[in-house]
């Protein structure tokens, strides 16, 4: 296992949440928006999105040496995609907006700020949980450094 292994992990986890802090402050920032994109000649209202995380794989190379040197083959996460969230858009009335179908409905985003400040809150820790990890490496590190003198 190498010395820097834990601080690579951590390094991953932080780039991972920092994309899902970036996500979450477009969906913020777009939660009014009604004509996001022009589909078939008609507006649509902002989607929300989401930020899907997985495992970092190593290579098959590495895995394979680690379970043979009998090592944790871990290697953190990563952003596996960025998903626009398929679920309907809300419909209120307002016949006077200038985005009213012919019955007077207006579509609006999905994006309810709520779960948006839950899921910033949720992002904003793990960031913090990893900041604190890599500064206990770093304070190990400089320890083991420190055993020489």
């Amino acid at each position: 296992m190498s010395l820097f292994n834990g601080l690579n992990i951590s390094a991953s986890g932080l780039t991972a949440n920092r994309l899902r802090m970036d996500v979450v402050s477009s969906n913020i920032a777009n939660a009014n928006t009604n004509r996001a994109e022009l589909v078939d000649g008609e507006w649509v209202p902002y989607r929300r999105k989401t930020v899907e995380l997985s495992t970092a794989n190593a290579s098959p190379f590495a895995k394979q040496l680690s379970s043979a040197m009998g090592q944790n083959a871990g290697g953190g996460v990563k952003a596996s995609a960025i998903r626009e969230d398929q679920s309907p858009f809300p419909v209120t009335y307002n016949p006077d907006h200038p985005d009213a179908d012919a019955e007077g409905y207006v579509r609006t985003s999905n994006v309810d700020p709520i779960q948006e400040m839950v899921d910033l809150m949720s992002a904003t820790r793990s960031y913090e949980a990893n900041v604190t990890a890599m500064n206990a490496s770093k304070s190990m590190f400089m320890k083991a450094l420190e055993i020489g003198k």
